[in-house]
């Protein structure tokens, strides 16, 4: 989250970002978007009306990016927004994901597996964990010593660079 404002702010990424959407306050997230001098609007998923609740806040918005986003969205998103829903996930999907897949778990399973190389995944969101189309991939090396955070380390830099590149990618598209 904190890439994409700090790219939107810096002109890399010709856009801005309306709103940051959390189920929680006071979390590190929404103390920088509220620092970045971005709207900050809290929706417990708990909430009764949550998809509507969603829709409401996303109402400015051309294309929803999510963050740290564990939780499948409403049918009402879904549908509000088609084919313009991001998500970023930490690695070679199809490879390492799926519910529960996420954070220090994939880096995790990823040198359990001993695979070589690892990476990041911006894909469009369905109705099930990271199965939307891929849309953009980033490679890097899996180094012997690697640790699950040595190796998240390396990723999050690419998914940085990827996410910008994704998010550049669709709004060109949009104006074509």
């Amino acid at each position: 989250m904190a890439a994409i404002i700090a790219a939107c702010s810096e002109g890399r990424l010709e856009a801005d970002v309306r709103v940051v959407i959390s189920p929680r306050d006071a979390t590190p997230a929404t103390e920088e978007a509220r620092e970045w001098g971005v709207p900050v609007i809290v929706i417990p998923p708990s909430e009764e009306g949550y998809g509507v609740a969603l829709m409401d806040a996303l109402s400015s918005c051309s294309i929803v990016c999510l963050a740290g986003f564990l939780r499948l969205l409403p049918t009402e998103v879904l549908n509000g927004f088609p084919g313009r829903i991001l998500n970023i996930h930490p690695s070679l999907l199809p490879k390492f994901g799926g519910k529960g897949m996420y954070g220090i778990r994939v880096h995790e399973a990823v040198l359990a597996a001993g695979e070589n190389e690892s990476g990041c995944t911006v894909h469009l969101v369905s109705e099930h964990y990271d199965e939307g189309a891929i849309l953009l991939q980033r490679r890097c090396a899996v180094l012997p010593d690697d640790t699950p955070e040595t190796l998240a380390a390396r990723v999050l830099k690419e998914e940085h660079i990827a996410y910008i590149q994704a998010i550049k990618d669709m709004i060109h598209a949009q104006r074509s």
